[in-house]
């Protein structure tokens, strides 16, 4: 007995130091501030979820370094007003090169949802959007989606990750030791949460009157007709 908790021990002991271990490196990996320069893409993607992700990437849109952009994972009550309302200075582009994805419910929802956009948009390389700390989990599950598509990340940095000192903050610390769970987790394919809501069904149309369908075929017909 002494010998099997001896090993018991060891063995939970090289799982925590492991954890421990894989946990720091993942830490170092967090972009500490956003790139001074990036290269301009086919799209851009931004994740939704954290505090200035569509600002910075409709400002990306807006200074050319990428075509169109998918903001992936929009709450479904929220409409395109409510969005424009906090982008006054770039409102326009809301009307001509910004898609809502309103299916997303988690990051490998997020996923399903870009790559559809990526490739109906014929995409060959975009920029990635979210929060420093869960870039690493967004590329993942991206590049898993997208193997063909170049990704370039553009992390944005909150003040909480630009303390000095953030491992002192039980808060922050919290936060990412919870993200690097759901890093393994996508690492490891590990989903038990729903990707994506189901697509709504298309509303049915109201029957034509009787004596309508006639005039209605004439109508299409004409429309279809070339001139001669």
């Amino acid at each position: 007995m002494r010998r099997a908790a001896v090993v018991l021990a060891f063995a939970f002991g090289s799982l925590a130091l492991v954890f421990v271990g894989g946990f720091v490196v993942f830490t170092t990996a967090i972009a500490p501030r956003e790139p001074a320069q990036l290269k301009r893409s086919d799209g851009i993607v931004v994740l939704t979820g954290g505090a200035s992700r569509i600002s910075d990437g409709v400002q990306l849109l807006a200074s050319g370094h990428g075509q169109r952009l998918l903001i992936t994972g929009v709450n479904r009550t929220t409409s395109p007003d409510e969005i424009r309302r906090t982008l006054p200075d770039n409102e326009h582009l809301l009307d001509c090169c910004v898609d809502l994805g309103h299916r997303a419910l988690n990051t490998f929802g997020n996923a399903i949802e870009a790559a559809e956009w990526t490739r109906a948009q014929h995409f060959r390389s975009l920029v990635v959007v979210t929060s420093a700390w869960h870039m690493p989990r967004a590329l993942v599950e991206l590049g898993r989606a997208l193997p063909e598509v170049e990704l370039q990340p553009y992390p944005v940095v909150t003040d909480r990750m630009q303390a000095p000192r953030w491992w002192t903050d039980p808060q922050t610390v919290k936060l990412l030791l919870k993200e690097y769970l759901k890093y393994m987790m996508a690492q490891a394919k590990i989903r038990p949460a729903q990707a994506v809501a189901p697509k709504a069904a298309p509303a049915a149309s109201p029957a034509p009157a009787p004596g309508a369908q006639a005039s209605m075929a004439g109508s299409i017909h004409g429309a279809d007709r070339k001139p001669e």
